[in-house]
């Protein structure tokens, strides 16, 4: 029911790799839709490739068989599903149907459905594989990747770059960026030098390694500043002669967390994987009024306006001067900070992009029906 109106529901069968509400690139991106997709006249059935068991070993070292045995199930479970496929209005892919092996899966789904929607996060088709998970390399392949791109109705995507590359094999593409809902990520930061301050950062297993990158510039401040560094996505993370405060994540304390960030920081290599980044971690922070630093690499010079929203550096110096300005200046990081709020929240908030998700729904798979 919306309002006084009843819908004929459109049926949306929903393919991703992760349970719902595990990892960023879903729920930062259309997870966030989904119950105002629903109460537009959309059934949406979300399928994962790998159950919650499954995933919960997936960046473990070691416990192949058992990994083995997740993909064997995944494999299956997709498998029984293409029966719903022929009868869904349509299907909405993110990623990938299936992680590994041949894309005769890929082939099928796309076969079978009305219509599809395929959302690519990422530069994925570069076959990124983690060490826990490295017996998997020779098993991946990037032709479904391209073979989703040629042959779905519509492609999303989240960076002028990918958005690029998707549109050598499709025409009909709409780059939205990953998105916060403003109305739970909310700022609290008193912006006041009485108190201990504290650099943050947020990442996965396979991000962590950028922050290294500033193990040079956190140890010349330490001799000038009496900061914490937080490190939010791992248990355990060191550089020698800073204080490390290192916090795994979950989706209960991920705000919590990050709302005692009083700087965030967001170093990036540049590598052309790098250039399919979104610009995440930088709006996380910025929606919760915290003044930001990050490479200017890839995205982050669309999502932050350097010296008003937030700050892009490109050097050992000018992450120390920049960093350093807003630990001496609580001014300084009050102007910063409330201004990328301001714009996370006419740019990049679920509220300022829900129309364009829906319209695509619309134009893709059809408008529901009215019940009279």
């Amino acid at each position: 029911m919306v309002g006084s109106c009843s819908f004929w529901h459109m049926f949306i069968v929903l393919l991703c790799p992760y349970p719902v509400d595990t990892v960023p690139g879903q729920r930062l991106k259309y997870e966030q839709y989904l119950d105002f997709l629903r109460s537009e006249g959309y059934q949406i059935s979300v399928h994962s490739f790998f159950s919650n068991d499954s995933f919960a070993i997936l960046y473990q070292d070691g416990k192949t068989l058992q990994k083995i045995f997740g993909v064997i199930q995944g494999f299956c479970r997709r498998l029984l599903l293409l029966p719903q496929i022929q009868k869904a209005d349509g299907i909405y892919v993110f990623l990938n149907i299936v992680p590994v092996g041949p894309a005769w899966l890929e082939w099928l789904f796309l076969r079978f459905a009305k219509k599809t929607i395929y959302d690519i996060d990422d530069m994925v088709h570069m076959i990124p594989t983690t060490s826990a998970n490295i017996i998997s390399r020779p098993f991946k392949t990037p032709s479904r990747y391209f073979m989703l791109l040629r042959r779905s109705d519509h492609v999303i995507t989240c960076t002028p770059a990918l958005d690029r590359l998707a549109r050598l094999y499709n025409p009909c593409t709409t780059d939205i960026s990953s998105t916060i809902n403003t109305s739970t990520y909310l700022p609290v930061n008193d912006y006041s030098n009485d108190k201990r301050l504290v650099i943050g950062w947020s990442g996965s297993h396979s991000t962590i390694p950028y922050l290294h990158l500033l193990d040079s510039v956190f140890q010349e401040l330490s001799a000038r500043f009496n900061f914490k560094l937080l490190v939010l996505g791992t248990s355990f993370f060191r550089i020698p002669g800073i204080d490390v405060e290192s916090v795994p994540w979950s989706v209960e304390t991920e705000i919590p967390n990050l709302q005692r960030i009083d700087v965030g920081v967001y170093p990036l290599p540049d590598t052309t994987w790098v250039q399919g980044k979104s610009g995440l971690k930088a709006l996380q922070y910025m929606s919760l009024g915290i003044p930001t630093v990050a490479s200017n690499i890839g995205c982050n010079s669309r999502v932050i306006e350097n010296g008003v929203s937030g700050f892009l550096v490109h050097n050992h110096e000018s992450w120390v001067n920049r960093l350093g300005q807003l630990l001496q200046d609580p001014e300084l990081r009050r102007k910063i900070g409330t201004r990328a709020r301001e714009r996370v929240v006419r740019y990049y908030s679920v509220e300022a992009n829900k129309n364009t998700y829906l319209s695509l729904y619309r134009s893709v798979y059809g408008m529901p029906k009215h019940l009279s």
